[in-house]
């Protein structure tokens, strides 16, 4: 009832007229790049027999939600550089935010789910199979939706209760939870903290699962008797901790620390690189360089 701002204001990515033409090409690619490639990965493993495993139906799953994720603020925001229209309403704002964080919430999870798979697959091979059978991955996957809505739901419902009453300009993107709280005018000290707890049982939660699975992918690769087995491991194995690194640090120190007051470039560059560079990256890195799905995919082109 003590709400007067109608609309917010994102200042986008840059104010310089030449640099929004190169990143809306830029942005136009990383999308059309995103799309295709996770487009690609679902529907290769969909079609292909040989391809009905744990590991691509997680990968199938990972796919479908970068498209979702990517798709809750990268059409608004090339319309924002296209037509330099930078304001979004109240209930969108509200709307984008809760989409984002649940979504990329879900991702944190995923990435989590699909390092612990490796981890079973290669340092327990003959329990593979009976470990991760189907009923266990689709309990994984609805879990990983699950307690992502449960973590976020609660805050971001409780963020658009806020009352606003000026000012309605972010220094961002998208609409960012730790903008929209410095915006409000009342006391978001409770807010700010439950989302710093949920912050931390998300991002250093799922680090933990992903990096002791990679360690112990590590140890047993070094085991293997083949140089040319080690080799082809570790370039597989070194592809995905590079993704993976960069979206943790990234997020880490975009979240896991008090919000600067205002919004400020850097925060911008970072949630660039872990929602746009690295969505990007992911189907190339996890699903496109494997040989069974360029395989797949040629027999199918071919066909």
């Amino acid at each position: 009832n003590h709400t007067t701002v109608v609309e917010f204001v994102l200042l986008g990515l840059t104010n310089s007229p030449n640099l929004e033409t190169v990143l809306f090409l830029f942005l136009v690619i990383a999308y059309f790049l995103i799309l295709l490639g996770n487009i690609t990965v679902i529907s290769i493993t969909l079609v292909n027999n040989f391809l009905q495993t744990p590991m691509y139906y997680l990968l199938r799953n990972f796919a479908l939600l970068e498209i979702t994720f990517t798709s809750t603020f990268i059409p608004s925001t090339l319309y924002s550089l296209l037509t330099e229209k930078k304001i979004i309403s109240l209930p969108g704002c509200f709307l984008q935010m809760l989409l984002f964080f649940y979504l990329g919430t879900c991702t944190f999870f995923h990435v989590a789910t699909m390092s612990f798979d490796r981890y079973v697959a290669i340092c327990h091979p003959l329990h593979y199979s009976t470990i991760m059978n189907n009923r266990f991955c689709l309990q994984l996957v609805l879990a990983c939706w699950a307690v992502s809505f449960l973590l976020m739901f609660p805050p971001t419902i409780m963020i658009a209760q806020l009352p606003f009453c000026g000012p309605n300009v972010m220094n961002h993107f998208y609409c960012d939870a730790s903008l929209l709280l410095q915006l409000s005018c009342t006391d978001t000290g409770f807010i700010e903290g439950l989302l710093l707890i949920v912050s931390i049982i998300i991002i250093p939660g799922t680090l933990i699962v992903t990096a002791v699975s990679y360690g112990c992918i590590i140890i047993t690769i070094l085991h293997i008797p083949s140089s040319t087995g080690r080799k082809k491991a570790f370039s597989t194995c070194s592809a995905h901790l590079m993704v993976v690194t960069i979206f943790y640090s990234t997020s880490i120190y975009r979240y896991i620390r008090p919000a600067q007051r205002g919004g400020q470039d850097s925060d911008k560059v970072l949630s660039f690189f872990f929602s746009v560079v690295t969505q990007m990256l992911n189907p190339y890195i996890y699903s496109l360089r494997n040989n069974q799905v360029r395989q797949a995919l040629k027999e199918s082109i071919l066909k």
